[in-house]
């Protein structure tokens, strides 16, 4: 029995011959044009080894090793397997996907996990901690502003715990939104998801549309991410428990604590209902995606203003109001992520009620929408340049507009993918141009306000 299937550059099956439908248990109809590869491999497997089966093939032309599969039924059964990349039109074209060669064996194969792929499954493909950066890089350009504005104006040990409470915060969100996906049939209806796969060196694997896919490739149960979801708030709540302390140890008031704290619940509330029942609010229309800007954007920032500033932070004072401008700018970058990662969503959202703006107004008149984000970000980011001169000691003003506008011109490639391929799987290269102008963006605040913060 050789089974012979061929996939996309993503793994989406494209074809598969009869040997192949025995040996899975799966019928074509089942798989072509709705399943990936990845559904018969232990998810361990997926994310330790297939990357490197596919480089591997890339760069010799072939690759063949030797596995095990896990068929419709559960039954894991042990197999030869030889990877080919595959050409639709001669190799002197771009690649289209591979060809896998399936060929059972007798002998027993043992693949032993590496350390490295258990962390990698809990902090990266479980919890998508890779996404974080979007919480880390607001507080660090808070941090970096009071740095930038004096000293001793924030507590460094506060920054710490800070951080590691919105880590923790972060992740609890992208659990609870997972699990009610998935039980929602949000993630089950979606066969259209985008995966970075081999398009990003720094994103390798990294699931970037669709949720984690966590359950689905086995690394969790979903019971088991509801009950990781709980664990991780309880730990939020100790680290920012502490945090709130060391607060009132270092202003000798409890009022930065209890803003900071008030601020904390409007957000996580915010995350958790982004998807939980009853409000579900990427169901009502474009108030997913304001939850998500206020959320990583202006309540991220001056809630960490409160948490780690030194001194007491009068409500509506200057330093309150430029809190609020300095996430603007964050909020609009990262609610530009989840708009163009929501693309290859939109068809199974829709079934499922998700009626986010991308099902609002359609996938093509939708484009224009990430425009005015990305633009709106800039141009509220470049507004800010009269408080930064007037609150900043050594801040480059000729500096900040030229980066602003290299960035800003980074985006506008971005969109102009978006703008041809919002209905094709190239649109994969805007979604990763959209990450990766956020971590820019963040980096270039921290840099530009007081790169030596701490």
């Amino acid at each position: 029995m050789k089974s012979v299937i061929t996939c996309d550059m993503e793994g989406v099956i494209e074809t598969i011959n009869p040997d192949g439908e025995k040996l899975f248990g799966y019928s074509k109809d089942e798989l072509i044009g709705k399943k990936r590869v990845s559904l018969f491999s232990a998810g361990e497997i997926v994310i330790q080894n297939v990357g490197m089966w596919l480089s591997q093939a890339n760069k010799k032309g072939q690759y063949s090793t030797k596995t095990y599969f896990i068929n419709k039924n559960g039954k894991k059964f042990n197999a030869q397997i030889k990877i080919t990349p595959t050409f639709a039109n001669g190799k002197n074209n771009p690649q289209t996907g591979y060809c896998g060669i399936t060929v059972p064996i007798e002998e027993e194969v043992k693949i032993p996990i590496k350390f490295s792929t258990i962390f990698i499954k809990w902090a990266f493909a479980i919890t998508r901690g890779g996404f974080t950066s979007a919480s880390l890089f607001p507080i660090f350009a808070v941090a970096a502003f009071l740095a930038g504005s004096g000293d001793n104006l924030f507590n460094p040990f506060s920054l710490i715990l800070c951080s590691l409470g919105i880590v923790f915060l972060h992740v609890a969100s992208n659990l609870f939104n997972d699990y009610y996906d998935v039980k929602d049939g949000t993630d089950g209806a979606n066969t259209d998801y985008f995966n970075a796969g081999l398009n990003s060196t720094m994103l390798e694997g990294a699931q970037l549309s669709g949720g984690s896919r966590a359950v689905e490739l086995g690394l969790i149960t979903h019971t088991g991410t509801l009950s990781l979801a709980r664990k991780m708030l309880v730990v939020t709540i100790l680290v920012t428990s502490i945090l709130f302390i060391n607060s009132f140890y270092i202003t000798g008031e409890l009022s930065n604590a209890i803003n900071a704290f008030t601020i904390g619940i409007v957000g996580g509330l915010l995350g958790y209902f982004y998807t939980a029942r009853p409000i579900r609010l990427v169901a009502r229309r474009g108030l997913g995606e304001l939850a998500i800007f206020l959320s990583f954007g202006p309540l991220m920032t001056l809630g960490a203003l409160f948490a780690i500033s030194s001194s007491t932070i009068e409500l509506f004072s200057d330093q309150f109001y430029m809190a609020i401008l300095l996430g603007i700018p964050h909020g609009l970058l990262t609610t530009n992520i989840l708009y163009i990662n929501q693309y290859p969503d939109t068809v199974s959202d829709a079934s499922t009620g998700k009626n986010h703006l991308i099902v609002t107004f359609g996938k093509k008149n939708a484009r224009w929408g990430y425009l005015v984000i990305l633009s709106a970000a800039f141009i509220s980011s470049i507004l800010q340049i009269p408080y930064l001169e007037t609150y900043l000691t050594s801040f480059n003003k000729n500096i900040f507009l030229i980066g602003n506008i290299a960035l800003f011109a980074y985006g506008f490639y971005a969109f102009i993918n978006l703008y041809k391929n919002y209905d094709k799987r190239e649109l994969i290269h805007s979604n990763l141009k959209t990450i990766y102008l956020q971590i820019f963006y963040g980096l270039f605040t921290v840099i530009i306000f007081n790169i030596f913060f701490l």
